[in-house]
């Protein structure tokens, strides 16, 4: 492709620091109700794979609304941006080679397709942190589904906002079946096998 600005014609390619950094860039989005294990599980992934040498960036909710997204509240259109804004980071993240996990609940098929077309096909892998509501329920520590329950919070997906299951996820953790322990280690295992050059 021929620039204007000869300088765009000499931009690194992804695959150029991929093999700086010895790893492919991809893009770990974990979907799953509030409750389920996405947010434990995503930490402790990131940490075994910093240990194991890997470069890695987390993205979630908490510090992705408290900067670039904490103009954003909780409406149907204001998540979907929040999931736009979301997609379009870690693309850029997925980009430099960077091992990018995403623990954000995704609720809709169209918001996790969005995604998905944003990031694009081959650096996208979706993991559904598969947990029945009422375990979600049961672990609730801030409380939230208790508030939601009695009206307090609006919108709350699970109870008065829709969730709807992945269909064909390229991984499916049973987080209510399986522990934490368990479903840290096959997702462990899983990155560390789709990133390794």
């Amino acid at each position: 492709m021929n620039h204007i600005y000869p300088i765009f014609d000499t931009i690194l390619q992804k695959h150029d620091k991929e093999e700086l950094i010895n790893q492919k860039g991809k893009v770990i989005w974990m979907v799953g109700l509030s409750g389920s294990g996405k947010s434990t599980l995503a930490r402790a992934t990131e940490n075994t794979l910093h240990q194991q040498k890997k470069l890695t960036m987390l993205l979630d909710g908490d510090n992705l609304r408290t900067g670039v997204n904490n103009n954003l509240g909780f409406s149907e259109e204001e998540r979907r941006e929040n999931i736009r804004r979301a997609a379009e980071v870690a693309k850029l993240f997925a980009q430099c080679g960077v091992i990018t996990i995403c623990s954000l609940i995704s609720p809709t098929k169209s918001i996790r397709q969005m995604a998905k077309e944003i990031i694009g096909e081959e650096a996208y892998f979706e993991v559904y942190i598969d947990c029945p509501l009422e375990v979600c329920e049961q672990r609730d520590v801030k409380g939230l589904y208790a508030k939601a329950r009695r009206g307090e919070i609006k919108d709350f997906t699970g109870i008065s906002s829709p969730f709807e299951a992945p269909e064909s996820p390229d991984l499916r953790l049973e987080s209510g079946k399986k522990t934490i322990e368990e479903c840290h280690q096959i997702l462990v295992n899983k990155v560390l096998d789709i990133t390794s050059i």
